[in-house]
């Protein structure tokens, strides 16, 4: 019991326990939160990364799509003359390098 007080000793020994208890519970609750926050961090971590996997995903689709609309745009002589023109330039290099760095970055 606690030293002799004009309150009754039981309720400060209610009031000592319940203290220590607190005190107790302490690290626990503080790694739990510190667990919380990790899974939080995470979960956003994931969905951050599975929005970019979807936007390089629409952003090839779309490089796709105006090459494959380019292809069928050559139906004339003028067409033909400037894909010959354009072969000779370093625009498939261009595009290339630009898919494979798409595919690079997907495979994340």
């Amino acid at each position: 019991m606690a030293v002799p007080t004009a309150v009754n000793g039981q309720i400060t020994d209610s009031v000592t326990q319940s203290n220590v208890e607190v005190l107790g519970n302490a690290p626990a609750m503080g790694m739990s939160a510190t667990y919380q926050s990790l899974g939080h961090s995470i979960g956003l971590m994931f969905e951050n990364a599975v929005g970019n996997q979807q936007q390089l995903a629409i952003a090839g689709q779309a490089a796709t799509n105006q090459g494959v609309i380019q292809v069928y745009s050559f139906n004339t002589m003028a067409g033909a003359t400037a894909a010959s023109k354009i072969a000779q330039s370093d625009t498939p290099d261009t595009m290339m390098s630009m898919m494979s760095a798409l595919k690079a970055t997907q495979s994340f």
